[in-house]
């Protein structure tokens, strides 16, 4: 391969990371989620009009998406500590279980086809959309919190799946905590302390699980584009706060239906590529 490639190739990417940061981060803004959601497939449409390599597209998605959400996800948690939001408790008794969570997915992801990890992403994405569409307040299955092994359960289902997703854990987390009688707010705040749990470790899990990969982009180290870290993080910094306008202008129920229906169209997206 000759410099004048390698140089398009290193632009065209630098192109597509800062269209994909922009996009999500509108897109972040306006639905008030933490970004790992909307990034993976917005990040996962770009590079596929890249010709990244379809066997690694998903993966880097993925992993590049959990490295952008290692800096946001401490910062975030640090202000809600602060301010004596989060259930320090209960992401004390998820120290063992969410990273063990995010271990075995780490795992899966090392062996797992692209077209698996779409399917997981589209699967859980349905769920969550269909959870969004028709959400209630009044949902609850119990008054608090269980024990374990209850607890230690969850921690590693959501540790898991949020890891093969790559997001930071707080749309389970959020579902987990409010079924069980917390409010939202603490929901939120204690959401930013699994992101935590979730990010460092699934970075570094999926920087092994690409290790001597073909086929990846340039500047990348296993499965996480580091230059799509350095550019995405300041870009989503600067367009979410058009989403924010966007979003103080409807209703929080049709934010809600509008992310859902969102999650369902990736699904839908997801799974034509799989099946189509």
């Amino acid at each position: 391969m000759d410099l004048s490639s390698i140089n398009g190739e290193v632009i065209g990417l630098v192109i597509a990371l800062i269209a994909s940061g922009a996009v999500a981060g509108l897109l972040a803004g306006v639905f008030g989620i933490g970004g790992g959601a909307v990034l993976v497939p917005v990040l996962y449409q770009f590079l596929t009009w890249l010709g990244v390599d379809e066997a690694v597209r998903m993966h880097i998605s993925v992993a590049t998406s959990l490295g952008i959400i290692v800096p946001t996800s401490i910062r975030s948690f640090m202000a809600h500590k602060k301010r004596g939001a989060a259930d320090l408790e209960l992401l004390k008794s998820w120290l063992i279980p969410v990273p063990v969570g995010v271990v075995i997915a780490s795992l899966v992801a090392a062996y797992v086809s692209g077209d698996g990890l779409k399917g997981i992403f589209a699967g859980i994405a349905v769920i969550v959309g269909l959870r969004m569409l028709f959400n209630r307040e009044s949902w609850k299955i119990g008054n608090d919190i269980p024990g374990n092994p209850v607890r230690a359960i969850c921690g590693v289902l959501i540790g898991f799946f949020s890891t093969l997703m790559g997001i930071g854990g707080g749309v389970m987390n959020n579902t987990f905590m409010t079924l069980y009688g917390r409010p939202i707010h603490q929901a939120v705040a204690t959401s930013s302390g699994t992101g935590v749990l979730i990010s460092i470790p699934g970075v570094i899990g999926m920087v092994w699980a690409g290790w001597g990969e073909p086929n990846l982009p340039a500047f990348s180290l296993g499965y996480v584009n580091l230059l799509g870290v350095a550019l995405i993080i300041p870009i989503t910094t600067f367009a979410a706060p058009f989403g924010v306008k966007i979003a103080h202008a409807l209703p929080r129920r049709s934010l809600e239906v509008f992310f859902g229906l969102f999650l369902l169209s990736v699904a839908a997206r997801f799974a034509w590529s799989l099946w189509g």
